[in-house]
């Protein structure tokens, strides 16, 4: 009877080290995947548009087995593009709900609290974030919290050089910068001054708006002063949208370019025709040429009739480079493990768009694409 009982014994210990062994936010059947952005508010339509694609491919996934027989399940929060709740987001999807992994944060300011302050030293992976801020980028050799941060999209740097070289080869000196007062204004308005400094410039006059306001009355005053031949808005739709109307109500005309962030759809709804002519930079491929491998089973996921974007285009890449690695990693899944695959693929195609990690960059991209609005809204490469 001794003999059984010791048996017994060893065999749930047996069974509560396997148990205990297992990663938070993996089970034999379920991945938990854990997401804060804005689905409200000023900015709802960003986050929204992300949420509804990453679900469609997940359940794509799922519908085709899963990944290594496990299905991936999204938790969603909506943080109103607020630093603070994107934090508290963080933390409750980490401690609270559990979840194995993140994808799909948006904004610098609160990506980079939430990696400072949350999943970094939590040491949960995360995958994709509507930033191309310098401080999401910097090595973990140096930024241990960077480590867990994996981008996908190319920097504000690499936008804003792309659109001064644009411009200073048609020749304009004159240029000023029209940005929003956070992480994802201050990055951009960092980017256009290195990028002109290399051209022996500086921009002619900056002024601001602070997040989530559309008070932009004073920048337009301070800008229209220097009557400059271009302005570089680092800002989101409303604003951009607003900033357009006062100038040309007030008949200034420069050129006016602006960054990916400002989601080209929502602009062109926001001003409508008056939107013709804006330049964007663009860090996806074209939403609509379905020669592209990735575009082609983005628009194949989302269904013809569908509304296609450049927001929901990078969720897409976001989703899928998180189920590749994820598979990659194999069936004995832990957030190390997927990390380690990360830090691994090197110039990796996900059908068309490449990304490239290795132990001590996380630059994931500098793919960066220039656009204009044309007649109709339509977007014109």
């Amino acid at each position: 009877m001794k003999l059984l009982h010791r048996i017994v014994l060893l065999g749930l210990i047996g069974w509560f080290s396997c148990v205990g062994a297992t990663e938070v936010g993996v089970t034999d059947t379920k991945i938990l995947i854990g997401m804060t952005s804005p689905l409200s508010g000023p900015n709802g339509a960003y986050g929204t548009d992300m949420k509804e694609v990453i679900s469609a491919y997940f359940k794509q996934v799922n519908d085709a087995g899963g990944v290594n027989g496990r299905k991936l399940e999204l938790i969603a929060m909506d943080d109103g593009y607020e630093t603070d709740r994107a934090v508290a987001n963080t933390k409750t999807l980490i401690n609270d709900k559990k979840v194995f992994a993140l994808v799909a944060s948006y904004g610098s300011s609160p990506t980079t609290a939430a990696m400072n302050d949350a999943f970094g030293p939590a040491k949960v992976p995360l995958i994709g974030t509507i930033s191309g801020a310098d401080t999401l980028r910097q090595s973990p050799k140096d930024k241990p919290n960077n480590r867990y941060m994996f981008n996908v999209r190319a920097s504000y740097a690499n936008e804003t050089e792309a659109i001064v070289n644009q411009l200073v080869g048609l020749g304009m000196k004159n240029i000023a910068v029209f940005y929003q007062n956070d992480g994802f204004g201050k990055s951009g308005l960092d980017g256009v001054i290195a990028a002109m400094k290399k051209h022996n410039q500086t921009p002619s006059t900056v002024a601001t708006v602070e997040r989530n306001s559309l008070d932009v009355s004073q920048a337009v005053q301070t800008i229209i002063k220097s009557n400059p031949q271009a302005v570089v808005m680092v800002t989101l739709y409303k604003p951009t949208a607003e900033f357009a109307r006062q100038m040309r109500k007030a008949d200034q005309h420069p050129q006016l370019m602006t960054l990916s962030p400002v989601g080209a759809d929502l602009l062109v709804k926001e001003l409508g025709d008056h939107a013709r002519g804006i330049g964007i930079s663009q860090v996806m491929p074209y939403p609509w040429n379905d020669t592209i491998p990735m575009v082609r089973d983005y628009q194949k996921l989302l269904g013809k009739q569908a509304a296609f974007s450049y927001y929901g285009i990078e969720a897409y890449a976001t989703a899928k480079l998180m189920v590749e690695a994820i598979r990659l990693t194999g069936k004995d899944l832990t957030r190390e493990r997927l990390v380690s695959t990360l830090e691994g693929m090197q110039n990796f195609d996900l059908g068309g768009y490449r990304v490239s990690y290795s132990p001590n960059d996380r630059l994931g991209s500098r793919f960066v694409d220039l656009t204009v609005i044309g007649n109709g809204g339509r977007v014109l490469r």
